[in-house]
């Protein structure tokens, strides 16, 4: 008892001295940002812990397919506690936010089909990111969920200066593996074992594109873990193809925070990439 009465003692102190219930838990900000790529208006969010000072690295965070979700800002909300500026990149556009996995599949299927287009829009998120001052510009990664990660590793793809990216339960195919020559900094990928719509050709033809351009890369598979296993709302059914795993979940987000704080911290220590 005494261990719940000293907790609710400690956010009643905080309470009383910032003058909200919010802050007293939490003192991570989000603020939504406008912006464009070409003609399209966009509108993402920037994520951060406002107890940091200084210059922090900065993460472009492309969501799944549902765009910009309450989902996608609890991902970066998670993110950002780490000590990390995350923006949250708006793929679809200011006026397009699926209502359902059928319009998902749609407009997804739009930036599927244009690599060009997609890496410009995840490009234009990137360059928003850096306009932060509170970003350091030269330790800067990505990462992306689902449709996400597809993204993420398409702005790797691009050229994008990038010191990192991150996939989880993400799409690996390109049309032009020969892209990956362009990849500047590491790759992690965190893949469901049995994930069926990531197939198994997927992962070997992926693997063969990083081999190829001698990139550094990793990947991990998480046992019984199969397609969106970071996601709450995709249920315990794993015969569904989608199905959250909160195990795999707990060990892939430190896979990745420890991802992070190599890569970061090579680049402050001035070591290659």
């Amino acid at each position: 008892m005494s261990r719940f009465l000293n907790l609710a003692t400690a956010i009643a102190i905080s309470t009383l001295a910032t003058g909200t219930l919010e802050t007293a838990w939490s003192a991570v900000k989000s603020q939504t940002i406008a912006y464009k790529q070409d003609t399209a208006s966009l509108e993402g969010m920037l994520v951060r812990e406002t107890s940091l000072k200084g210059k922090q690295p900065g993460i472009v965070l492309v969501p799944d397919w549902m765009g910009m979700s309450d989902q996608a800002k609890a991902y970066a909300e998670r993110v950002a506690k780490l000590g990390y500026i995350v923006f949250v990149a708006d793929i679809y556009g200011k006026a397009t936010r699926p209502k359902d996995m059928k319009e998902a599949a749609t407009v997804s299927g739009i930036y599927k089909n244009d690599r060009n287009l997609m890496q410009a829009r995840v490009r234009s998120a990137y360059d928003q990111l850096i306009k932060s001052p509170n970003v350091d510009a030269g330790r800067v990664a990505a990462m992306g969920y689902c449709f996400g990660g597809g993204v993420a590793l398409e702005l790797a793809r691009s050229g994008a200066p990038l010191n990192g990216v991150v996939s989880i339960h993400g799409n690996l195919d390109t049309p032009h593996p020969e892209q990956a020559k362009n990849i500047k900094g590491e790759v992690l990928v965190l893949h469901g074992a049995d994930d069926p719509f990531v197939t198994e050709d997927q992962v070997k033809a992926f693997t063969e594109e990083m081999r190829s351009a001698a990139v550094d890369w990793r990947l991990t598979k998480f046992g019984g873990a199969v397609h969106a296993f970071t996601n709450p709302s995709a249920g315990s059914d794993n015969s569904k193809g989608m199905a959250y795993n909160a195990k795999a979940d707990k060990r892939s987000f430190q896979e990745m925070a420890d991802f992070y704080q190599e890569v970061f911290a090579a680049k402050s220590a001035g070591t290659p990439r």
